[in-house]
C-alpha cells in the first residue's frame, strides 16, 4: 500500500460504516466534505501572507473579536464545502451571529454542523499552530430548514466531533463515539492517513496549561490548584509541574491527547468571562467528546461538560479537561470552595 499499510480516512470511514449496516452514507459524505474543507484551510494557512492582499480590512465578529482575513476565508471554505451535498439542515459558526441557512436551491439533510473555522487565529501573525474545531448533531427535523433551537443540544447528543491542527504537519483528529483517532495529511498523496489510532490520555499528569495573566480574576478553587502546582516538590503536591500556554484550544488539546496534561480556561470575575470564555456548542463540547473518548475527563470546572444544557448558540462556559486525576481534583476544590462560602439569609 502507498500508505505503508495504514488505512486512509476513507477506508476508516468504510470500516466504521460496516458497524452500522443501516447507515445511508450521508454521514460518511459529510465527514468527507469537512475533511476536504480542512485540506483547503491548511493550504491557506500554509501560504499565510502570500495570499493576503488587504491587511487593513478587518472587522469584528459577533463576539467583539477582531477577524483576521484567514478567519473569514476559513469560515467561507467550510460553508461552501458542507452546504452543497444535501447532508446538513443548517450550520452554526463562531464567525456568524445567527445559524447559517442552507440556500433554498440546495437540498437539506439530517445533520447539523457546528464549527469554529480557525481557532487560535491570533497566532497567525507569529506563525504558530491554529486549527478548526467541529461538531455534528442530528437535525430534529431532517430535510427542513434548521431553527436556532435545533442546535441547542447537550454534548452527549453529538454524533461526531473533531479538529484539524495546522502545524508542522497537518492532522485531523476524530471521534464517532468509538475512540479518538488521529490522521496525518500525506501531502504527496493528498490523503489523510491513520497515524494515531485510539489515542489515550493518561490519568495522571505533571503539566498544566492556563493563562496566568488572569490570575487576579480567578476563583479561589482555581487559585488554590495553580498555587499548589507552582509550589512544586516542596509544596502539598510533592512534585514539580510544568506550565504551558499556546492560546489555541486546538493546539492545547492536541498536546494533551499526544503527551498528557490538563488545560484550564475557567470562568472568572471579569464581566466578559463571568460565565467562561470558550463557546460551548462548537468549542468545549466537541473537545470534551474527543477527550472523553480518549479516556480523559472534561468539565466546566464543577461538573461534566457534556451534560450541560444548551441555552444559546454562542453560550460560553468555563472549561477544564485532560488527565482525569487532575480534573477530579479541580472539581473537588470547587466543591470545597462552595462548602466554605457563608450562606446569606
Amino acid at each position: 500500500m502507498l500508505t505503508g499499510g495504514r488505512p486512509t480516512l476513507a477506508q476508516f470511514i468504510i470500516e466504521e460504516r460496516r458497524r452500522a449496516p443501516a447507515a445511508t452514507g450521508d454521514f460518511d459524505a459529510l465527514i468527507t466534505d469537512i475533511a476536504l474543507a480542512c485540506k483547503a484551510i491548511a493550504l491557506r494557512v500554509a501560504q499565510g501572507v502570500l495570499v493576503e492582499n488587504d491587511d487593513t480590512a478587518r472587522h469584528r465578529n459577533v463576539h467583539g473579536e477582531e477577524q483576521q482575513p484567514l478567519d473569514v476565508a476559513a469560515n467561507d471554505i467550510v460553508l461552501r464545502a458542507a452546504e452543497w451535498g444535501g447532508h446538513v439542515a443548517g450550520m452554526v459558526s463562531e464567525e456568524l451571529e445567527q445559524p447559517y441557512a442552507i440556500p433554498s436551491h440546495l437540498p437539506r439533510g439530517k445533520y447539523l454542523l457546528l464549527f469554529d473555522p480557525l481557532d487560535g487565529s491570533s497566532n497567525i501573525d507569529v506563525n504558530m499552530s491554529v486549527g478548526t474545531i467541529f461538531s455534528v448533531l442530528r437535525a430534529p427535523n431532517p430535510g427542513a430548514h434548521a431553527q436556532p433551537s435545533d442546535f441547542l443540544q447537550p454534548g452527549t447528543a453529538q454524533v461526531c466531533a473533531g479538529y484539524a491542527v495546522y502545524g508542522p504537519s497537518t492532522m485531523l483528529v476524530l471521534t464517532f463515539g468509538r475512540g479518538t483517532h488521529g490522521f496525518t495529511l500525506d501531502r504527496s498523496l493528498g490523503e489523510w492517513v491513520l497515524t494515531h489510532p485510539s489515542l489515550r490520555v493518561a490519568p495522571a499528569a505533571r503539566e498544566f496549561a492556563i493563562n496566568a495573566s488572569n490570575q487576579r480574576f480567578w476563583e479561589p478553587a482555581v487559585r488554590r490548584y495553580v498555587d499548589e502546582c507552582l509550589a512544586g516538590a516542596a509544596g502539598p503536591r510533592g512534585v514539580d509541574f510544568n506550565m504551558r500556554w499556546i492560546a489555541s484550544l486546538v493546539a492545547e488539546t492536541h498536546r494533551i491527547l499526544i503527551r498528557g496534561g490538563v488545560f484550564l480556561y475557567p470562568r472568572d470575575s471579569k464581566p466578559a468571562t463571568r460565565n467562561g470564555r470558550l463557546r460551548m456548542l462548537y468549542e468545549t463540547n466537541p473537545i470534551a467528546f474527543l477527550v472523553e473518548q480518549a479516556g480523559g475527563m472534561a468539565s466546566t470546572g464543577e461538573r461534566r461538560m457534556m451534560d450541560e444544557p444548551a441555552t444559546g448558540i454562542h453560550q460560553r462556559s468555563g472549561f477544564v479537561f485532560g488527565a482525569s486525576e487532575e480534573v477530579l481534583r479541580i472539581e473537588q476544590y470547587h466543591q470545597h470552595q462552595h462548602q466554605q462560602q457563608p450562606e446569606h439569609g
